[in-house]
């Protein structure tokens, strides 16, 4: 019950009858984007990913360093949603947060000298963000399920705008979509981020339904977005094999009744030693777990995971 209260009390900093400016709404709003990075690099334990164990699969990478490159993003974050204030999705709009998104990426990247710990949480979150400043009218007005469809939906909307100051160089991201035919996060927030709609906030919901505590019910939702994700962070690092390795020894872990299971958490133990054979880690997923919590904050379930909260 703390937890639904804090929530709850979350979206009242955003109720869009309060008296507050524009600016405490950006504010507000890259709080709760930087708060869903450090609360998805502090869920232990991950597979292969940076946690409060250790690096995982990452040389370049451990939770200082990804709490440093979190809280770096927040001005950018603010400055996403100042940008989207009184805005509808345009060609514009995408360009303004396309130009946000790549010097707040340069400013990541100094943070962590060079190491690139949330360029995707960047694109993603941050349409999200954007979404989300559109949709502030929705917020007292709508049932928690369709505001949290409609800020996808209208993030999805930007995303399909094209970027034409985007790099000519390759990235890996767009290597690994043309190599392995799949969308990546690109698709994915032109698709109105399904993993997070259909897969993460339900899976989240129904853990905590079933009285698994949060931690445990954020690694099972880790878990669940792994299943069906084409994870190019996987795709690089290790090809095929790492993104099969991925898939079904998530749904296993799963199968065997979660990371809380004892069967589960051996069929877990063995999704980790595969991925760091193959010196890969789900960074897409983990990228979706963030975003997940993002939107959690934003449309919360009520305490049986159904009801909405929105009276408050």
């Amino acid at each position: 019950m703390a937890a639904l209260a804090a929530r709850r009390r979350l979206r009242e900093d955003i109720d869009p009858n309060a008296t507050r400016s524009d600016t405490d709404i950006a504010v507000r709003l890259a709080r709760f984007a930087t708060d869903a990075l450090i609360e998805e690099v502090h869920v232990t334990p991950k597979p292969a990913l940076v946690d409060r164990r250790g690096n995982g699969a990452h040389r370049d990478l451990d939770l200082a360093l990804m709490e440093r490159s979190a809280h770096s993003l927040e001005p950018t974050f603010s400055e996403l949603a100042r940008a989207a204030v009184g805005k509808r999705p345009s060609a514009a709009l995408r360009a303004e947060l396309a130009a946000i998104g790549r010097a707040g990426e340069a400013v990541m990247m100094n943070a962590t000298q060079g190491s690139n710990a949330h360029r995707g949480a960047i694109w993603i979150i941050g349409l999200l963000v954007a979404g989300a400043t559109i949709c502030r009218g929705d917020f007292q007005k709508v049932p928690q399920y369709a505001l949290a469809e409609s800020i996808c939906a209208t993030a999805a909307q930007i995303a399909c705008f094209p970027d034409h100051a985007a790099p000519l160089a390759q990235s890996n991201g767009s290597r690994v979509r043309e190599r392995y035919g799949v969308g990546g996060a690109r698709r994915e927030a032109q698709e109105g981020f399904p993993h997070v709609l259909r897969v993460g906030l339900p899976a989240l919901r129904e853990a905590r339904r079933r009285g698994l505590e949060e931690n445990t019910a954020r690694i099972d939702t880790l878990l669940a977005i792994m299943t069906s994700l084409d994870d190019t962070c996987l795709l690089h690092r290790a090809g095929l094999a790492a993104l099969a390795a991925a898939k079904s020894g998530a749904h296993e872990t799963l199968r065997l009744g979660g990371i809380a299971a004892p069967r589960g958490r051996a069929a877990f133990d063995r999704l980790e030693s595969r991925l760091l054979a193959l010196n890969a880690s789900p960074g897409g997923a983990a990228d979706l777990l963030a975003a997940t919590l993002f939107m959690d904050k934003l449309a919360p379930a009520g305490a049986d995971g159904r009801t909405p909260t929105w009276s408050v």
